[in-house]
């Protein structure tokens, strides 16, 4: 199949998208790499009146530093990130996500606001900037806001995107002197994971961040399991109580799931230097 008619706008700044989802009155979609919303307007799943094009924005495609943080614009694809093309993510953990999503095709195009306003539950943006506690800035004709990743997605396919919102640039911590890891199942590579756990623990020690990812939707934290690990090292990480913990998070999955979830968390433990 292919699309519905439409019609195609490509703004050239970021006021001019903003003016192009606000004449649409909610019956546009905005476009990024175009990875995830092609193939449904191919589908017809996705039958918008209007398309907005904004992955060619220069205010979207600027990674910048702020004090701490690193700023990274929403049409930043994820093979610039791969390809260490802006210094501040050089290093980063970022750097080796965006080197492990789909295929270097799809990296080509895909862009990272992309990716979070499509919210697929099994994507790695999604649950690993929950673990690095990101900010994403959004804007409409109305003006700008932020909102935590954690709350960001709400459910499978579910944001708290607004209609007429662009989601300008996504805020990370500078990660330099803490500890991370991430793992994820995939039958092979390219593919959606199975299980995925991501593990943040900023400078200067403190409490770390645990997360599930590829659930039915939002990603989990484990807060009691974090409470345990930090100082306390490789003591605080038993297997037991990592299966533990993911048996009590994941109630109604079964035995192979929660083996899978249990094996990605501690092998991104591991990799933080956390078990």
């Amino acid at each position: 199949m292919k699309a519905a008619v439409f019609d195609y706008q490509c703004p050239a700044d970021l006021q001019e998208a903003r003016q192009a989802l606000q004449s649409a009155d909610g019956l546009a979609k905005i476009m990024g790499g175009s990875q995830s919303l092609g193939p449904m307007l191919n589908l017809r799943l996705a039958r918008p009146a209007t398309v907005v094009d904004v992955s060619r924005l220069p205010e979207l495609a600027q990674v910048r530093v702020e004090g701490s943080r690193i700023i990274v614009g929403g049409a930043v694809t994820h093979a610039a990130i791969e390809d260490g093309l802006h210094a501040p993510l050089q290093g980063h953990p970022m750097h080796e996500i965006a080197a492990g999503i789909a295929y270097r095709a799809v990296r080509n195009r895909g862009t990272l606001g992309g990716s979070l306003a499509h919210a697929d539950p099994a994507a790695d943006w999604i649950v690993t900037l929950t673990a690095l506690d990101a900010q994403l800035t959004l804007s409409s004709a109305g003006g700008e806001r932020n909102i935590a990743m954690r709350d960001f997605m709400q459910a499978a396919y579910t944001t708290a995107l607004e209609a007429q919102e662009i989601i300008v640039s996504v805020s990370v911590p500078d990660a330099r002197g803490g500890r991370w890891g991430y793992y994820k199942f995939c039958r092979k590579p390219g593919e959606f994971a199975e299980a995925s756990a991501a593990v943040w623990q900023p400078p200067q020690g403190g409490a770390a961040t645990l997360v599930l990812g590829a659930l039915d939707g939002v990603p989990m934290q484990l807060p009691e399991l974090a409470l345990h690990i930090g100082r306390e090292g490789s003591a605080a990480a038993s297997r037991e109580r990592i299966e533990q913990a993911i048996r009590t998070a994941l109630p109604q999955r079964d035995a192979v799931d929660h083996r899978l979830h249990a094996v990605c968390l501690a092998r991104a433990l591991a990799q933080a230097g956390l078990a």
